[in-house]
């Protein structure tokens, strides 16, 4: 891990983007800290540019709560190549939404892949931060496409907890794997989401195996979800981190 840059926030908290493997990603720690704090992973859909003021503002406020946290880009987002492959993928899925044509083959070519090169990038982040002082596990995931937390949550024992985002489509055969999922979920899910299935979002949370998981569903659009639902993940994360 090298890190290429650092500022110190208004509110204290240390923000330091890095590169690791030749993808980026971005550092937030507390402004103090008595011990090694936890650790939370935030997720998104790509673009750490377009996405920064969102997360630099989830950091933030898991920072109020004395956890660490830190973000990477998305193979194909942002400055990392293209895939040319993915990019059909996006195109063909627009089309057959537009269509009101099936979209269960086009969402395996798409979300496949990503979770078979990220879920690997994701761990080689989690050695390089637990081999810094100040961060000392254990580790939560908080939001990004569901597909990827899914993975984690199956094949990372180092993550303890989980709040996830149903805003994206989960190909089939991850259904199988979210019965193997046991940490304790966060599920939140926008009732009127305009780009996602919510039958299938329910049908997905039905099938997680956790024994303690929680579905927050709240009136609105994709992007509508409730500033509140960020105090309660955190709360949830001070249950299961601290």
């Amino acid at each position: 891990m090298r890190f290429t840059s650092e500022q110190r926030l208004d509110d204290g908290v240390l923000e330091r983007e890095f590169t690791l493997d030749e993808f980026p990603g971005i550092l937030w720690t507390p402004g103090s800290m008595s011990a090694p704090a936890p650790l939370v992973l935030l997720g998104h859909p790509g673009g750490l540019h377009k996405m920064y003021p969102r997360l630099a503002a989830r950091a933030r406020a898991c920072a109020a709560q004395g956890f660490a946290a830190a973000t990477i880009e998305l193979p194909g987002s942002g400055e990392r190549p293209r895939s040319a492959v993915a990019e059909q993928a996006r195109a063909d899925l627009r089309r057959a939404l537009e269509a009101g044509e099936p979209v269960d083959e086009i969402v395996d070519r798409l979300v496949l892949p990503l979770v078979e090169k990220v879920v690997p990038e994701w761990r080689i982040t989690m050695d390089a931060l637990l081999s810094l002082p100040e961060i000392g596990g254990p580790i939560g995931y908080a939001g990004g496409v569901i597909a990827i937390g899914i993975r984690l949550a199956v094949v990372e024992p180092r993550i303890a907890a989980a709040v996830m985002f149903a805003g994206s489509f989960v190909p089939r055969i991850m259904f199988e794997e979210a019965r193997q999922v046991a940490i304790p979920l966060l599920v939140l899910l926008q009732w009127d989401d305009e780009g996602n299935d919510r039958q299938s979002a329910l049908d997905l949370f039905d099938a997680f195996g956790s024994k303690e998981k929680t579905l927050h569903a709240n009136m609105g659009g994709h992007t509508g979800v409730p500033r509140f639902e960020g105090d309660d993940g955190n709360r949830f994360f001070a249950r299961h981190l601290k």
